[in-house]
């Protein structure tokens, strides 16, 4: 169907790295390019897009035992996206929730992983926002595998979220609840963006911190209220874990550099690897952030000034200092693909159809499918028909006439079948339809969360429509899920 393998071979790409880490976004332009517009998702279009909210999706990190959790999920429209889901307790009030979700969702920065939509429908409160598929900053900083984060790296992780609190200071957006190094996280370019689940409350009752006393700012001690200084104060913590690639507390830390000693503050990891007068600087900034008195610390904006002409490196792109790939999704271990991956990973077309008639239906098994007495008449015989027709026609590759059999079965409602979902998938990949075919993947997942095949569909719809990055990663779920069938 002049499908050429070359054309849509997977592979990784990135976006083109800005020129300077010292430019600052443009928030006016860039919510243009950014996203789509803020809108209302529906309770099963998440449902779906997580796998019926499995375990396997949960990308929270730190272990507590907090009552919001975060999934990742994956959008019939190709995009992956983080879901913050609140517990029943939270937000009894819909309309306030709404019109929060709203406020922060009208915020646009590359300095933030962006929210992009809420969702409420009976006890229901979640947010969706853009996923960062690169980990926290508490992963790169405390927890590291390969290499410790490099200076340079740390020096743009700082100024990157200090522009990011400048933009919401602009904004009318201020407060930011509970700020560490979990809320920084990195996108497929290795940038540092802040998450903006933590402009929004965690719950009606107003808690914004929920790490240890020892690093909360002294004026919420007092009063129980989030200022704009309380943030500067945990940026403040945030600049002593980067100079120190340890979770320090602020009293410790400040004893140390009292004594002027603060070479004792700095990661051993880092040792020849930054000047003293950087290192001073930095951590003359952080003691102003960490005042106890709220008014003697500095603003946003005086952040930023500070930090500017600090950065090092400013040309390397930042997946570069941070030891991963471009276009990274968190990993690139070599893939041992199946007959149907390799398929996928070529766009071989006629290889994957030929791999679909040979195993047949036997992946439907276990789909229930809840007849009426009613339906065994005539109704039922003629949507059995019409999948003889498509299965017929499918088969002697006339895919036309196959997608308008399989299209009347689908219609039909009286079964439920992910093999005819998957046949439509192929026969509009084979008649240059991608979009549909993407449709039909994504609807054979929400039959068979664990289906491999399906996944394996919705790689090949993806890489027909260009988007490279997501189909790589619906190869690497299709490759796990079927080394999980072949274990069992």
């Amino acid at each position: 169907m002049g499908i050429k393998c070359s054309k849509f071979s997977l592979c990784w790409c990135g976006s083109q790295h800005k020129p300077s880490v010292l430019q600052s976004s443009d928030p006016e332009n860039e919510e243009k390019n950014l996203l789509p517009s803020f809108r209302e998702f529906s309770w099963e279009e998440l449902k779906a897009a997580t796998n019926g909210f499995s375990p396997d999706n949960i990308v929270s990190e730190h272990g507590e035992k907090a009552p919001n959790v975060v999934y990742k999920g994956f959008l019939q429209d190709g995009r992956w996206i983080a879901i913050k889901r609140f517990n029943k307790s939270a937000w009894p009030d819909s309309r306030q929730f709404i019109d929060e979700a709203k406020a922060v969702g009208n915020l646009r920065s590359e300095r933030l992983a962006n929210l992009i939509g809420y969702c409420y429908e009976g006890e229901e409160r979640l947010l969706v926002a853009e996923f960062m598929p690169n980990e926290t900053l508490a992963k790169h900083l405390f927890h590291w595998e390969s290499q410790p984060m490099k200076w340079a790296m740390r020096l743009r992780v700082a100024l990157y979220l200090a522009q990011a609190l400048d933009y919401c200071c602009s904004r009318g957006r201020s407060l930011y609840h509970d700020l560490n190094a979990y809320r920084v996280l990195f996108d497929q370019d290795g940038n540092p963006r802040l998450s903006c689940f933590g402009l929004m409350k965690n719950s009606r009752d107003g808690k914004s911190y929920s790490t240890n006393l020892a690093f909360t700012p002294p004026e919420y001690l007092r009063t129980g209220r989030v200022t704009q200084e309380s943030v500067i104060y945990s940026f403040g913590t945030m600049l002593l874990d980067l100079l120190s690639g340890k979770h320090i507390p602020p009293s410790h830390a400040l004893d140390l550099i009292r004594g002027k000693n603060f070479l004792m503050l700095m990661d051993s990891c880092l040792e020849s690897h930054f000047s003293n007068d950087d290192g001073t600087e930095l951590v003359r900034l952080a003691t102003r952030c960490l005042q106890y008195e709220a008014r003697e610390r500095p603003n946003a904006k005086s952040l930023v000034t500070t930090l500017v002409p600090l950065q090092k490196e400013t040309e390397v792109p930042s997946y570069t200092l941070l030891g991963i790939p471009q276009g990274n999704a968190n990993n690139n271990e070599p893939q041992v693909l199946t007959p149907m991956g390799e398929a996928c990973l070529r766009m071989d077309l006629t290889a994957i159809h030929e791999i679909l008639e040979r195993v047949g239906y036997k992946d439907d098994e276990g789909v229930a499918n809840e007849l009426s007495f009613q339906m065994w008449t005539n109704q039922m015989q003629e949507t059995l028909n019409s999948k003889k027709k498509g299965d017929a026609a499918f088969r002697t590759k006339d895919f036309t006439t196959a997608i308008n059999c399989y299209t009347q079965f689908i219609d039909g409602g009286t079964m439920v079948s992910p093999t005819v979902y998957a046949r439509r998938c192929l026969s509009y990949l084979m008649c240059d339809m991608g979009n549909q075919a993407l449709g039909d993947a994504m609807q054979a997942i929400a039959i068979s969360p664990e289906w491999p095949t399906a996944f394996y569909l919705r790689a090949a719809s993806l890489s027909t429509l260009g988007m490279t990055n997501e189909a790589q990663d619906s190869l690497r779920e299709a490759t796990k899920l079927e080394a999980k069938r072949n274990r069992n």
